[in-house]
């Protein structure tokens, strides 16, 4: 009886002993989480602070604006203010706002279109000087396009396209780096695909459109997406080459109106919230083809 009791203390005594060096090991562990979240969420509200800010202002009564950061009330007098023309000072924000939506759907939409095609004849198809095109291209990707500012708008001048949309739409309507993406793309897809087309009588365009398109679907979110950001922020280029109001995108309605408007910083706020939201919803409904093309692109 005394040795079975004894028997009974000492495998309590090892699965204490067991439970205390998990225990142990689980406060050890802990830190390192905690630490990470400690960094995360600081940087987390920094970049999320502007935001706030700006949508706090846009909301706030007029009397409100820049006073504090957030308001004692919530109007809406800024957005109406807006939409309903500004009461009896013109104002050309709709047409801004479809400019903006017109010029970088058009130009988004073009580039992979047309970098899906260079793709695949960079990548597929057989011609004298294929290399050469290509390093080319290699080459003009890391050459800074603020170069070529003064000679493209020349030539746009030259073809009679100051202040009209072509101006903002065919000097943006091609991207290198589209292109090139879409040529590492394509030489991952095994030839057996392109050969089955073929020969069941598809030529290269419908190749392009019916196959290789569908099947780089979350290389062209990615290329799409971040032209359209990058041409819906753009502001040097459309300030330059259009000086029709009713022509202008809303970045360069913006930058012009600081002047002008400059009594009025609450339908400013409220302008550049309306900026910032197509970015937001457009990522939201494209972020899962957009996570499987950073993964295919980081492999």
């Amino acid at each position: 009886m005394i040795q079975a009791q004894s028997e009974r203390n000492t495998q309590r005594a090892f699965s204490l002993g067991a439970r205390s060096s998990k225990g142990v090991g689980r406060r050890k562990r802990l830190p390192r989480g905690y630490w990470l979240y400690v960094l995360a969420v600081p940087l987390l509200l920094i970049m999320v602070l502007p935001y706030a800010y700006l949508l706090a202002q846009s909301l706030a009564p007029w009397n409100q604006v820049d006073r504090a950061f957030f308001p004692t009330a919530l109007s809406l007098r800024s957005y109406t203010w807006i939409f309903s023309g500004g009461g009896y000072i013109p104002q050309p924000w709709l047409p801004a706002l479809f400019n903006s939506f017109l010029v970088s759907t058009v130009d988004a939409g073009t580039i992979v279109i047309f970098g899906a095609m260079a793709g695949y004849a960079l990548s597929i198809l057989k011609f004298r000087g294929q290399g050469a095109v290509y390093n080319f291209i290699l080459f003009q990707m890391f050459y800074p396009s603020i170069i070529l500012l003064v000679p493209t708008f020349l030539i746009i001048r030259y073809l009679g396209l100051y202040n009209s949309y072509w101006a903002m739409l065919v000097p943006k309507a091609v991207s290198l780096w589209a292109i090139f993406m879409f040529t590492s793309f394509f030489r991952s897809i095994p030839m057996d695909f392109i050969e089955a087309a073929r020969i069941d009588g598809a030529g290269e365009l419908r190749i392009i459109f019916r196959l290789m398109l569908p099947l780089s679907r979350s290389i062209a979110t990615i290329i799409f997406l971040f032209v359209f950001m990058e041409r819906w922020t753009e502001l040097m280029w459309d300030l330059i080459v259009i000086k029709e109001p009713t022509r202008q995108t809303l970045n360069v309605l913006l930058a012009t109106m600081f002047g002008p408007y400059g009594t009025y910083p609450g339908p400013l706020y409220a302008a550049a919230a309306i900026l910032t939201f197509p970015l937001l919803v457009l990522f939201l409904a494209f972020s899962r083809n957009f996570v499987k093309g950073v993964q295919i692109v980081l492999r």
